[in-house]
């Protein structure tokens, strides 16, 4: 039983280093003072947390390690400071709702009131990736076909560019089958990139500006109903801040200072009611078009590459080789918004895309048999 108290208790402390790792990287890249303060206030907890769970293992006899933040967590931070909070925050909100129910079947962290503070965590940072809206981020656009987690732009990124990498690599494979010029399989791959960046490309750029119209629609409608029933969007604005904690006199005398601003009520009323930032509207579908065709055409890029600088078995060998070695790193980025382990999504990565491209070099040489004959 001492082992398996030792054990859970350097996996928890290793959780609480990692949190309050990555908390501390928010607040660095966070341009804004006051966010900046939550991110640290949530570390100092998380390292109350990471104390609480090294006075346990000394309570027990173990030897306290060492430990230092894991892989996931220094990529994300990594991310964090290049790209801004925003561009992973949706990821980390994930996580962090996935893992908040951790504490709750251990004893020892629930004397210490760890669980409570664990959901206090998951529900601010719920508060923090809805207050961002992704604002600002060009990339945080590219949602179209990958937009289940809601916003998640290092989730959009990875797989645009799997997207490219699969598709291509299929059609790479198949054209193998099919003939063994790699000339004629060079032209093939590179028609696919162009083909497939394009119409990915066009897809996202229609899919941002249909949902601004839509946006700029329900807008508009608020507007309206902002000018001719007041009265009913100040009520509404009381329930909101009801609803949210505020006591019914406290949300009434909020309600009355937006309202006396028509452009700061429109404002709070989208946001609230909508859940829009009405400056950005989803983002520009330039932008989304754009960084879409970069993703596919990169992920694309990589099994025809070396088709340029090898030819006949070679070439294959290469391309094979290379499109393994980005399949798996593909896993391992899907690792860190979906929290399985980052062999295990390698691993998966990898076998999915030589599944496909088994099936198609096996169906592009049917096609060659039937060419021939």
């Amino acid at each position: 039983m001492t082992q398996e108290n030792e054990a859970r208790y350097r996996a928890d402390l290793q959780g609480e280093i990692d949190s309050a790792s990555l908390y501390r990287a928010l607040a660095q890249a966070e341009g804004d003072p006051r966010t900046s303060g939550i991110y640290r206030k949530l570390a100092a907890v998380e390292d109350a947390h990471a104390e609480f769970w090294r006075k346990n293992l000394k309570d027990i006899g173990a030897t306290v390690p060492s430990l230092q933040p894991g892989w996931r967590t220094r990529l994300l931070g990594l991310l964090a400071r290049r790209f801004g909070p925003s561009f992973v925050l949706p990821t980390i909100n994930v996580l962090e709702r996935a893992d908040s129910g951790t504490y709750d079947a251990q004893p020892e962290a629930v004397a210490g009131g760890l669980p409570t503070a664990e959901r206090s965590h998951a529900r601010v940072l719920d508060a923090l990736a809805g207050k961002s809206g992704l604002a600002g981020s060009s990339i945080a656009q590219l949602e179209g076909r990958h937009r289940a987690t809601g916003g998640n732009s290092l989730r959009a990124a990875v797989l645009g560019a799997n997207d490219g990498l699969v598709s291509n690599l299929s059609l790479i494979t198949g054209m193998t089958g099919v003939t063994g010029s790699e000339h004629i399989v060079l032209l093939s791959g590179f028609a696919g990139l162009v083909a497939g960046a394009c119409s990915m490309a066009m897809g996202e750029w229609l899919s941002v500006n249909s949902a601004r119209e839509l946006y700029a629609h329900q807008v508009a409608g608020e507007a309206e109903e902002l000018e001719q029933v007041p009265d009913e969007e100040r009520e509404e604005l009381i329930l909101i801040y009801q609803a949210k904690g505020l006591g019914e006199s406290e949300a009434r005398i909020l309600a009355e200072r937006l309202m006396a601003k028509k452009d700061t009520a429109l404002d709070t009323l989208v946001r609230e009611e909508l859940g829009l930032d009405p400056q950005e509207l989803g983002g520009s579908p330039w932008a989304a078009g754009a960084w879409s065709f970069c993703l596919f055409a990169a992920g694309a890029a990589v099994p025809l590459l070396p088709f340029l600088f090898f030819s006949g078995l070679n070439a294959t060998v290469a391309s094979l080789a290379a499109s393994g070695t980005a399949l798996a790193l593909v896993g391992a980025g899907t690792s860190l918004f979906t929290g399985r382990g980052a062999l295990f999504s390698a691993g998966r990565q990898v076998a999915i895309g030589a599944l496909a491209a088994a099936v198609t070099y096996g169906m592009g040489r049917l096609a060659g048999v039937a060419l021939a004959g």
